[in-house]
């Protein structure tokens, strides 16, 4: 009987040039840096509390969202999904989208990102510039469904940062986030962080971060920050992943209506709920004492750090916390440093201002 042999050769070539590519441009872009902030002299009691933000702003698409990016495609070349012409699509009007189609571009294949209409000129002038093609649809519940049938009539790849997100990135090393923030605390006074705090978009940080702690056996804690209308807090609470808002985050980055597949609950130690106000007035905050604007999904990140900084002191602990500079706030000149738009949202950021300043004053925290 005749052995039965099917075979697939493909030329890998273009494959490998784009693989290149890809590397080439992470090693010009170098890491990012690990800004230390000053605190009051209230954290240098005893042995001292220290806070570190990991910079991503300074990405060449300027936000956290390039790593994932980069991953995403990387992941996408050597899975086979990506060949050359292939068009890649994604379901995204944000930060990832802007970073997707600067890799495309780099590989020179084409790249469309489905978006709601009404979504900001801003936005789309981004991804435009990096030579994407914004596809609109109604409603925010056609995203999905319409990448996945532009995938099918293109012949193209829905890359689908939602699903991908914690399996794309090697959690293990390879310079992921979490890797690159341990080697830059090597030669700090408290080396291994007490906690390290993130937002949940994907879920991919939170999983690298929960992951690589695990794997390197450090003792540090993880804490996800989560924002109004979006369910990864109810969900970590309740472990129910079927729950779903009706509402979209007005956080920009973090929060999602439904519990997406990155989403991995059980590397997380304790999560944290901040209300938009809070997120807003931290970011502003945030921003006057570094000198420069950060986004808000840094502004929720502040806050979440401001009350584990709290609890550390009320408890005398000394140690380090580590968190994220996802962007830069000057994209948000439009809604979050615009007075009009917070008024025309509702939202007072009086109380949480008055409750970052004692803080900063006291070393108290008393925001609940």
């Amino acid at each position: 009987m005749a052995t039965r042999v099917v075979e697939r050769t493909y030329d890998r070539s273009w494959t490998s040039r784009a693989v290149r590519t890809i590397e080439a441009d992470a090693r010009r872009s170098a890491d990012t840096h690990l800004l230390k902030v000053d605190l009051p002299d209230w954290a240098a009691r005893g042995d001292g509390i220290d806070l570190y933000l990991k910079d991503e702003s300074t990405h060449p698409t300027g936000s956290l969202k390039h790593r994932l990016a980069r991953s995403l495609f990387l992941y996408a070349l050597c899975n086979g999904w990506i060949h050359e012409g292939t068009t890649v699509i994604e379901a995204s009007s944000g930060s990832t989208a802007v970073s997707e189609a600067y890799f495309a571009k780099l590989i020179g294949v084409p790249f469309i990102a489905v978006m709601v209409s009404g979504t900001s000129p801003a936005k789309t002038r981004l991804i435009e510039a990096e030579g994407g093609i914004c596809h609109f649809v109604d409603s925010p519940s056609e995203i999905y469904s319409v990448a996945q049938r532009l995938e099918r009539e293109l012949g193209g790849h829905f890359i689908d940062q939602f699903t991908m997100a914690e399996r794309a990135t090697d959690w293990r090393g390879n310079n992921n986030i979490a890797e690159s923030v341990f080697a830059q605390m090597e030669a700090e006074r408290h080396r291994i962080p007490e906690w390290i705090v993130v937002g949940a978009g994907t879920g991919g940080t939170s999983a690298t971060f929960g992951r690589y702690l695990r794997y390197r056996q450090h003792p540090t804690r993880l804490c996800v920050v989560d924002v109004e209308n979006s369910v990864f807090l109810p969900a970590y609470e309740t472990g129910d992943g079927t729950l779903t808002s009706p509402g979209a985050s007005r956080i920009e980055g973090i929060g999602r209506p439904r519990v997406e597949p990155s989403f991995v609950s059980q590397v997380i130690d304790r999560m944290i709920a901040v209300p938009d106000a809070a997120s807003i007035a931290a970011m502003r905050f945030l921003s006057d004492r570094l000198g420069r604007r950060v986004g808000g999904s840094t502004g929720t990140n502040f806050w979440g750090v401001c009350s584990l900084i709290g609890e550390m002191t009320g408890k005398g602990r000394s140690g380090s916390v580590v968190s994220l500079l996802c962007d830069s706030g000057d994209r948000y000149d439009h809604t979050y440093f615009n007075d009009d738009w917070v008024a025309e949202q509702r939202l007072d950021l009086g109380p949480p201002t008055a409750a970052l300043e004692r803080f900063f004053e006291t070393g108290v925290w008393s925001a609940g």
